[in-house]
């Protein structure tokens, strides 16, 4: 029984590695680790469970409703001019605060792909106007878009809060020491390799002089996406007095504070609130949903039981197998999250026994699926950024490795 079902585990990584579909991947492996246990309806009621998670559900399906309004408003696209007309005259200090302003972006607007669509259109040929190289330039705004980790949109945030009986904002307060880090660590290790390798104040024969006319912005779009952010925070540091607030709601009322700045027609701007909270539920509850019955076929199959046993007696493994896999899982396939949610779901709830508290391992593991993607070409991420600069992911990720290498290692010494 073991055997097939470590077989069946690296049926699931060669299939995710090939790209399979990844619900399809997990919810198939998953059932058949149930089946191969005999435990066959164990994994249809993961799936009936999760289907119904509250706080899950709120807390991921609403951020993303807001972030469709933002996108709707544009209110995401004048938060990128704000903050990115004081950086046209800071020459190579330009590649690190580049990471800076997009790792802030990435905060209101969760979704890599989409923070790196909204930047990059603006910072990226900024970027190459000051004569930096277009793969440090894609580079730049990929390697801010870890910022997400520090939102309470982030679908591993609310996971592992509801773990932790911690709320979301206890939860980042928590881990944003380490969160932060990782992010000056990104924007120093690409102004070292863009330093090393001469990559920056390039003649125009190297590097197209191509301008960029950054458009006025309005303060008070700008500020929009961060209004539920701002609303959390005073309701989390109580600093008005009987004043709670959650998730859901604080993103609806930024979402009506972005319909009346905007004047905009707010038929169409709910009806984009709902879309995003469809797209959340399908997209990203999906994968947790998925990942719980492939967790379930875990514990089914005994190997859960086993790997805790072996990880009770050579904790340190915890600490490595915590973050080297989903970093590895990341890279290979494009995403972090399949082998986070999995960890998380089946190993996590453990960590008392093995000598770690569940939101530091659970965010750490978090974390390093996040690194992982940032260095994978096949992330939508990562080809958003290298389409935006003319080059090649693989281009990009060769200038993101040494930051997002020394940032696992710095996840597993200092944070487990």
């Amino acid at each position: 029984m073991v055997f097939l079902s470590i077989a069946v585990i690296f049926l699931a990584i060669y299939l995710l590695i090939k790209q399979f579909e990844t619900r399809m991947v997990l919810i198939g492996t998953g059932t058949l680790l149930c089946l191969l246990a005999n435990d066959p309806m164990s994994g249809f009621t993961a799936f009936s469970k999760y289907m119904v998670s509250a706080n899950l559900i709120m807390a991921i399906c609403s951020s993303m409703g807001f972030a469709m309004v933002m996108k709707h408003t544009t209110c995401d696209i004048h938060l990128v001019r704000v903050l990115s007309k004081p950086l046209s005259k800071l020459g190579f200090f330009l590649i690190p605060a580049t990471v800076i302003v997009t790792y802030t972006i990435n905060i209101a607007i969760p979704s890599a792909a989409g923070c790196a669509a909204a930047v990059g259109a603006t910072l990226i040929p900024l970027l190459l106007s000051s004569r930096i190289h277009p793969a440090i330039a894609g580079a730049a705004v990929l390697c801010g878009t870890i910022g997400s980790l520090l939102s309470p949109g982030l679908s591993h945030n609310p996971f592992v809060a509801e773990m932790s009986d911690l709320s979301v904002v206890e939860l980042i307060t928590r881990h944003s020491p380490y969160s932060i880090t990782v992010g000056f660590i990104a924007a120093i290790s690409l102004a070292v390799v863009a330093f090393v390798r001469k990559e920056f104040n390039l003649t125009s024969s190297t590097v197209s002089q191509e301008q960029t006319v950054l458009e006025k912005a309005n303060l008070l779009y700008a500020f929009a996406p961060f209004i539920p952010l701002i609303l959390l925070v005073i309701a989390n540091a109580e600093l008005i007095s009987n004043f709670d607030i959650n998730v859901p709601t604080a993103m609806i009322i930024g979402a009506i504070y972005a319909m009346v700045v905007t004047r905009g027609n707010p038929g169409e701007a709910t009806k984009s609130f709902f879309n995003g909270m469809g797209s959340a539920y399908g997209n990203i509850l999906g994968i947790i949903i998925a990942a719980a019955v492939f967790s379930q076929g875990l514990k089914s199959s005994g190997l859960v039981s086993l790997f805790i046993d072996f990880l009770v007696h050579s904790p340190e493994f915890a600490r490595w197998g915590g973050t080297l896999g989903p970093f590895l899982m990341g890279i290979m396939t494009g995403s972090g999250d399949a082998a986070a949610y999995a960890f998380n779901s089946t190993v996590t709830s453990q960590a008392a026994v093995l000598g770690y508290q569940i939101p530091d391992l659970g965010m750490g593991v978090a974390i390093s699926g996040a690194l992982g993607r940032t260095m994978s070409p096949l992330a939508g991420s990562v080809i958003v950024c290298a389409g935006l600069a003319g080059v090649t992911p693989l281009d990009l990720v060769k200038r993101t490795a040494l930051g997002m290498v020394t940032s696992v290692f710095f996840i597993a010494l200092f944070m487990l």
